[in-house]
């Protein structure tokens, strides 16, 4: 209980900041899991948690971060995907995959390993901190990886709401065409808006609708890797056997989890009052998940990897933007 109440506390502060940067500019430039995360950190540089607090800090690091995964099928439908149009799905779809191998190709040129690699792909490639959050656990990442992949997300996230919105007079995109560039592009779904409201309400609308259609690859991305993730497993001789047929052991329950519930809400059985406080839980459950990471963060190791992080995350990001606009173009989008 002691480390769970600390990563309560926490997310109390953090939540508390991002509600007075609502107030103040009238939407979040750093959400609360980010602030969470960086929270923790601090912490940790200057106080290092003793076995009492050890427990509470693993257990809200996991085991409450899975549940939050899992909360988040409840929030998927399939009429969301349909209603976007065969052409536009296509272009998000070939967009995060596409994405996702190039990423993950210049982490790995520059010397990231693997894991780390994994997690800047796809946040880049789907919706940066969530994303991130989400795989962390399939691919059983450490705190040092989740914390460097966050951290210098979080920071482009913040230039592309400020910046994106300068390349429409420059690219002469229409309003259509820059709602769907901030949808491909801009990591969260707050920063959408915060991009897209100065173009006006029609890229606001497909913007918006694009990062949603987005969101939603992460449900196939997370399910697709944790298959991949069980194919590295060590298994003894006695083992192998019994693993190749444990559905459990090649898709975490977690995930099943959140398949079964964006069944159940494709077919009309999460009414819809429950999917604001579900989904208002597995937020809350995030941010404890990241301040709990980030008392679980050695800094020095960050210092270690920042500048080989930076640039993988910044070139991701303009390779994902060049992608983006090749679609745009290409497809005749807007």
């Amino acid at each position: 209980m002691p480390g769970v109440g600390l990563c309560a506390a926490v997310t109390a502060l953090s939540i508390a900041l991002q509600e007075g940067e609502e107030r103040a500019f009238g939407h979040p430039y750093v959400e609360a899991l980010v602030i969470a995360i960086l929270t923790g950190m601090a912490l940790r540089t200057l106080w290092e948690p003793s076995p009492r607090w050890r427990p509470g800090i693993a257990f809200s690091a996991k085991q409450l971060l899975e549940v939050a995964v899992m909360l988040l099928g409840a929030s998927i439908s399939l009429g969301a995907i349909i209603a976007s149009g065969p052409l536009l799905l296509s272009a998000i779809i070939a967009a995060v995959f596409v994405t996702i191998g190039a990423s993950y190709g210049i982490s790995r040129l520059l010397g990231l390993p693997p894991r780390i690699s994994i997690l800047i792909a796809c946040g880049n490639a789907i919706c940066g901190n969530s994303a991130i959050a989400a795989v962390a656990p399939v691919i059983g990442a450490d705190s040092d990886d989740v914390a460097s992949s966050i951290s210098f997300t979080a920071i482009l996230g913040v230039v592309m709401v400020l910046g994106l919105p300068l390349l429409i007079p420059f690219l002469g995109l229409s309003a259509t065409q820059y709602g769907v560039l901030a949808g491909l592009t801009v990591y969260a779904v707050p920063q959408v808006l915060a991009a897209t409201v100065p173009a006006g309400l029609v890229s606001t609308q497909i913007g918006t609708l694009v990062k949603l259609v987005r969101v939603l690859m992460l449900g196939p991305v997370v399910v697709t890797l944790s298959l991949m993730a069980a194919r590295f497993r060590d298994a003894g001789p006695a083992e192998s056997g019994r693993r190749r047929f444990d559905l459990f052991k090649l898709v975490p329950w977690f995930i099943l989890g959140f398949l079964g519930l964006a069944g159940l809400r494709s077919l009309g059985l999460v009414p819809d009052a429950a999917i604001w406080p579900i989904t208002r839980t597995a937020g809350l459950l995030t941010v404890v998940s990241m301040a709990a990471l980030g008392l679980g963060v050695d800094v020095r190791v960050i210092g270690r990897v920042g500048g080989r992080v930076t640039a993988a995350v910044t070139l991701s990001l303009v390779l994902l933007l060049l992608i983006s606009l090749g679609l745009i173009h290409g497809l005749r989008l807007g």
